[in-house]
């Protein structure tokens, strides 16, 4: 059987002898084999040269996006260190506060102030956070936890000691401690002679003798029990201040509110007179607790 190949002609442009070439057909196999593996060869290569870039790139995307994580780790580190020294510093100016008011603390019996630093110095570098991100980062999440519960308890005792000085300033505001007018006391509280007849009396206030017309303030807030005349007082007004504490204020020469009026320290409640069972311009001035008369001297600011 005649073997088969190719016969490859060569003509030149010009006249000349016409040249010709036998191509076996083995050969031409081998040469179409040869170049179907350059082909296969050359995408092969350039498929594999793409997936290296791909992943070089996103190697590079990934280490850039774990040395931001740890520039993260550390801020967030250095921060819940900065967060929990602020925490023992309010703690501290609680403790002070509460010392100053005589204020108890259930926190004293369950002390969980001063908890550090969140993570220690030595796990905050970047060669510790290579090879122990993970447990410093459950580090972090443990001091970020105790940092939420402390602050939580730490809102609440700043709620107590508001409390507190709320009720502490009611109470002051509603202790009768201001004089309601200056002058000069004729008469003190307790047994007396009277000054009319000269029998023995007890005299349950005191008698401040000033100028007539003189502003009465009140001394503490309080609402007005009652704003009348009296046959002994004259123009009276009588304030409750509430926690047993009333004061009276006796011999105006006008009253300036009405009974059920909701009045306020230094408030005007009347006008120094001499009306009733006086004998010159004076304010007797009253206190009662629980209706028993008390000193007002053991109230009034010097």
């Amino acid at each position: 059987m005649a073997k088969r190949g190719f016969t490859l002609l060569i003509i030149p442009r010009r006249d000349g002898p016409v040249h010709t070439f036998g191509l076996p057909g083995s050969l031409l196999a081998g040469l179409a084999a040869v170049l179907a593996f350059v082909v296969l060869l050359s995408l092969y290569l350039t498929y594999d040269y793409i997936s290296v870039r791909r992943d070089a790139s996103e190697l590079a995307r990934l280490r850039a996006v774990t040395g931001n994580q740890e520039k993260q780790i550390v801020d967030l580190a250095g921060r819940l260190e900065r967060y929990s020294a602020r925490i023992d510093e309010l703690n501290a100016f609680d403790r002070k506060i509460r010392i100053a008011a005589n204020i108890e603390s259930n926190r004293d019996k369950q002390e969980i102030l001063g908890i550090g630093g969140a993570v220690p110095d030595e796990g905050l570098t970047p060669s510790r956070l290579d090879g122990d991100r993970q447990a410093i980062l459950k580090q972090v999440v443990r001091g970020v936890d105790r940092l939420e519960q402390e602050a939580a308890l730490q809102e609440k005792s700043f709620v107590q000691i508001l409390q507190f000085l709320n009720r502490q300033r009611s109470v002051v505001a509603a202790t009768p401690s201001l004089w309601p007018v200056r002058g000069l006391v004729t008469s003190e509280f307790g047994t007396r002679s009277s000054p009319f007849g000269g029998a023995r009396e007890f005299h349950d206030g005191i008698d401040i003798a000033t100028q007539h017309g003189t502003p009465i303030r009140v001394p503490a807030d309080g609402v007005v029990l009652e704003a009348s005349m009296q046959s002994g007082f004259g123009n009276m007004v009588k304030v409750d201040h509430g926690r047993g504490l009333s004061t009276l204020y006796g011999h105006m020469s006008r009253i300036a509110v009405r009974q059920g009026a909701i009045v306020r320290r230094g408030d005007v409640i009347g006008y120094v007179g001499n009306t009733g069972r006086s004998t010159g311009s004076h304010l007797h001035y009253a206190v009662h607790f629980s209706g028993v008369a008390v000193n007002p001297r053991s109230y009034l600011r010097q």
